[in-house]
Formats: structure tokens, C-alpha cells, sequence
């Protein structure tokens, strides 16, 4: 609690206006009471609202590493503005009062402590070899869920079928329109991954954009989508038939058709994995518009095996105030239990709890030796994967190359066996462009060096291209995407 500072309590605000508010409160003394524990674990308190009655807020630090905010006001914003005050409060060095541990976070603690006891006898248990406890079916609700699944997977192939035989020329405003309410309308029926893949075609066909230029994605799209309403039709009647089937953990299927991965469900299926290390290569903030959602993703080195994970954090438009935005990270960061979601490159991961720690030569070098020399080898992997249609259209791969060549009115990366790949911009919009930056790096830093890449296949030509992320050397990571 000592090293409880502004810059700390600035990191847990979900946003600029969040953090601005909360230490306006501070300035304004809105807060006539203000008390710690003796052993500094708790700050608790009263905050003027709106309303006659103050607002009781506090924050739990009896787990340093994850304050737990809790607060009487209506806000869905986590942490609120009062309890972000409240810790300003405490950092600007306010006089906090000396007081009992009030008993309603007592009991709070011991449902908490119960928890985590319940937990780690888990944890022991499956680490003796005891099979952890399956999750109950509820069959009934399940049948209930895939029926309204498949029935909206037929009305979405019906829809393809349609678009097809109509041809994409002859689309109108009004086919667009139906579409858009038949898109809508595929939000009754469980498949909130399959809908945002039909927005995403439906996108494609923005009145003022050419027409020309985006059949060959509307194609491409297309089959995506059917590709999925075939596959997902077949699981689906499998897991009818089979309810205690377990679930696909070997491709993205499942997210795909919507479920929402739980924590405890990975570990069920084995997919955690305890301490690990991780280093960010490279970190973007974008909008999904067929999702409806903003989405910081970041790229990730795992340090033990140089495997390059993915992270997003989702934040839907209509909640988007009450979710903390992510930043990018320069450290270290090492998890207690690394979760990863099924997929077949660059898998997503989530953690828990976690520490940082400052990156060192050895953790630049260390993503550098797991880099790919061999540009045969990364095409080839490449290929294999965007052959599937439901696959990953953009994997990111680290690549160690040997030069970076002007060619032409672009650049490429070649290998020491002088195999080229051309570098594009075209998937990442960005502010400064490849003939902007790559003159600015250094000599050394365009030859023998790591970088991550994204690939991206055009239909047309039948090639690849690569937009390079990040440049990895022995001592830093030049972060090209911002």
C-alpha cells in the first residue's frame, strides 16, 4: 500500500475520462471520509453523489497484484470514478483515518478465501493424476440451443445460395438492404460469430466503394461463409447426437459459431499451462465493424518456445466507456497460468495474474533464435494454412532475415539462400507507409535481424505479401504499427 502511486492508479483506469473524473473528486474533497486498515490492505470510504446518501467505496489490496473495487453507485464502469478518487486520494497523500475491517468485506474475504481453497485443492488434485470433474450437460437446453443453431445455418446457406445465383453484379440497394435484416435476424439463433461474418460481406458493398475492386474479397468471403455453414451444420449434428461429445479444442470452430470460451473450460481441456513468459512484439488498436466492438490486439513472443501468441481485448461499442482500454507493453510479463484458446497459429491466450519485469538482451536474442530463416519453409506453412477457408486470412509469423532490399518502388525481405518476400501495407492502415519508414532504420537493423510479419494471400495474383510489425534486433524491438 506504501507504493501506491498516481501513475499505478492511472494504469487500472478504464479510460482518459474515468482517470480525469476520479481525481476530480479529489480536487473537490468530495470525499468526507476517508479510512485504512491498520495493515494497510483496505481503503474504504464515503463519496458526495448526486443523490442525498454518499456512495461507500473501497478497494481491496489483500492480493496485491489485483485490487478488488467495490462501490454502492449504479455505474457499470469498473473501477468506478469514486474508487479510482479514492486511490488518487491515497497517492496524493490525503489523511486517511485508521479503522476496523468493516464486516461486509470480512465476509467477502473468507467467500474469497474459500474459493481459492477450493481451487488449489483442484489443482493438487489433478497434479496427482486425478481427473478433474466434468462439467453436467444440461441436455435439454443444449438440443434446444443446436436446434436453433442448424435452423439458422440453413437460413444463412439459403442466403449464400441466393446471392450466387443472382450474381454479385446484379446486387441492389434493396438485396443489400434484405441482407442487412436477414443478418439482424441471425441474431435469434446463437451463431453471433457466423452473423459478423455476414456483416462482413455486407460491408464489402458500401455504396460509395467500387464495386470492381472488392468481388474478389465478396468471393472470397463467400465461400468463408459457406465453408463455415457447411462445417458447423456437420459439428453441430455430431454434438446433437453426441451430447456429451467433447468439444472441439483442435480448430476455432467453436468460436467461430459463437461459444464463449470459459477459463475453467480450457483448463478442463487441458489447455493451461503455468508459468510463462511472454514479450510483446507488436500492438494494435482497431474497430471491428461487423462485430460491433473495438479490439486491442497484441502479438506476443512466448520466451520458452518463441511460439507467437495473440491477445484481444474486446470492447463491445454500446459498453465501451465501462471497459478498460489495453496499451501496449515494453516488459516482461510473467503469468501464473497461461489459458490458450484452440486454434492453429498465433493462439489466443489470456492470464490471470501475472508480474512484469524489465526485457533484457537476452529476451531480444531469445526471440530472435525461434525467428524463421528459411522463407521456403515459412511460405509453404503459410499456404497450409490459408488453404483452409476458415482458417486464420492473416497469420503472423517471426521471420529472421537477411537483408531488406528496395525493389522497385517497394521493399522486400530476402534470406541468406536469396528467397525474396515482398512487403506490403495493405492490410494494417497506417499513418506512415513502408517508403516512410523503412528508410529511417538503421544500417545494421536491415540485415541479419528477426522481424514479425503479417501475411496476407490476394486472390487475384495468387501471391503472398507480408506487411512487416516489428523489427527485432539484438537489443530492442522497433515497433513499426502504431
Amino acid at each position: 500500500m506504501t507504493s501506491l502511486t498516481e501513475a499505478y492508479v492511472d494504469s487500472l483506469a478504464p479510460n482518459a475520462g474515468a482517470m480525469k473524473n476520479g481525481r476530480d473528486l479529489v480536487k473537490k474533497n468530495s470525499f468526507p471520509v476517508l479510512r485504512r486498515t491498520e495493515d494497510g490492505t483496505l481503503l474504504f470510504g464515503e463519496c458526495k453523489g448526486s443523490g442525498k446518501e454518499p456512495y461507500r467505496c473501497s478497494v481491496d489490496f489483500v492480493q496485491a497484484d489485483s485490487p478488488v473495487s467495490r462501490c454502492s453507485c449504479p455505474s457499470r464502469q469498473f473501477p468506478c470514478k469514486h474508487t479510482l478518487g479514492l486511490m488518487y486520494a491515497y497517492a496524493l497523500g490525503k489523511p486517511f483515518e485508521q479503522a476496523e475491517l468493516p464486516p461486509d468485506i470480512a465476509e467477502k474475504r473468507g467467500k474469497a478465501e474459500k474459493r481459492e481453497e477450493k481451487k488449489k485443492e483442484t489443482e493438487a488434485a489433478v497434479a496427482n493424476g486425478e481427473a478433474p470433474a466434468k462439467r453436467k450437460v444440461n441436455k435439454s437446453a443444449l438440443a434446444k440451443k443446436i436446434n436453433a443453431q442448424l435452423e439458422g445455418l440453413q437460413l444463412l446457406e439459403k442466403m449464400v445460395l441466393q446471392t450466387v445465383q443472382g450474381g454479385l453484379g446484379n446486387l441492389s440497394k434493396k438485396n443489400i438492404q434484405l441482407l442487412e435484416d436477414q443478418a439482424k435476424e441471425l441474431g435469434n439463433y446463437y451463431i453471433p460469430g457466423v452473423q459478423a461474418e455476414l456483416r462482413e460481406l455486407i460491408l464489402l458493398f458500401d455504396e460509395e466503394s467500387n464495386r470492381e475492386a472488392v468481388y474478389s474479397k465478396a468471393i472470397e468471403q463467400l465461400i468463408r461463409i459457406h465453408s463455415l455453414a457447411k462445417k458447423g451444420k456437420a459439428y453441430l449434428e455430431r454434438r446433437l447426437a453426441e451430447p456429451d461429445m467433447p468439444l472441439d479444442t483442435e480448430s476455432t470452430l467453436e468460436e467461430q459459431l459463437g461459444h464463449a470460451w470459459q477459463l475453467a473450460e480450457l483448463k478442463e481441456y487441458g489447455r493451461a499451462r503455468q508459468a510463462s513468459e511472454l514479450l510483446q512484439l507488436s500492438f494494435l488498436s482497431y474497430t471491428d465493424q461487423a462485430r460491433g466492438e473495438y479490439v486491442d490486439a497484441g502479438w506476443w513472443a512466448d520466451l520458452q518456445d518463441g511460439t507467437v501468441h495473440a491477445t484481444r481485448n474486446l470492447r463491445p461499442f454500446r459498453a465501451a466507456k465501462q471497459l478498460k482500454e489495453e496499451d501496449t507493453v515494453h516488459a516482461v510479463v510473467q503469468t501464473d497460468e497461461l489459458y490458450q484458446y484452440p486454434g492453429e497459429i498465433n493462439a489466443r491466450v489470456r492470464w490471470d495474474k501475472g508480474t512484469f519485469r524489465e526485457a533484457a538482451v537476452q529476451d531480444y536474442k531469445a526471440v530472435k533464435e525461434a525467428a524463421n530463416g528459411s522463407f521456403t519453409e515459412v511460405i509453404k506453412q503459410v499456404k497450409n494454412i490459408i488453404k483452409n477457408p476458415l482458417a486464420n486470412r492473416n497469420p503472423v509469423v517471426l521471420i529472421a532475415y537477411h537483408t531488406i532490399e528496395k525493389s522497385g518502388e517497394g521493399y522486400l525481405f530476402r534470406d541468406k539462400q536469396g528467397k525474396p518476400i515482398p512487403m506490403s501495407s495493405e492490410m494494417i492502415a497506417t499513418p506512415a507507409r513502408l517508403e516512410t519508414i523503412v528508410p529511417l532504420l538503421q544500417e545494421e537493423e536491415l540485415r541479419d535481424q528477426a522481424a514479425l510479419v503479417m501475411f496476407r494471400h490476394d486472390v487475384d495474383s495468387g501471391r503472398l505479401s507480408a506487411q512487416p510489425m516489428s523489427i527485432i534486433t539484438d537489443s530492442r524491438i522497433i515497433r513499426l504499427l502504431y
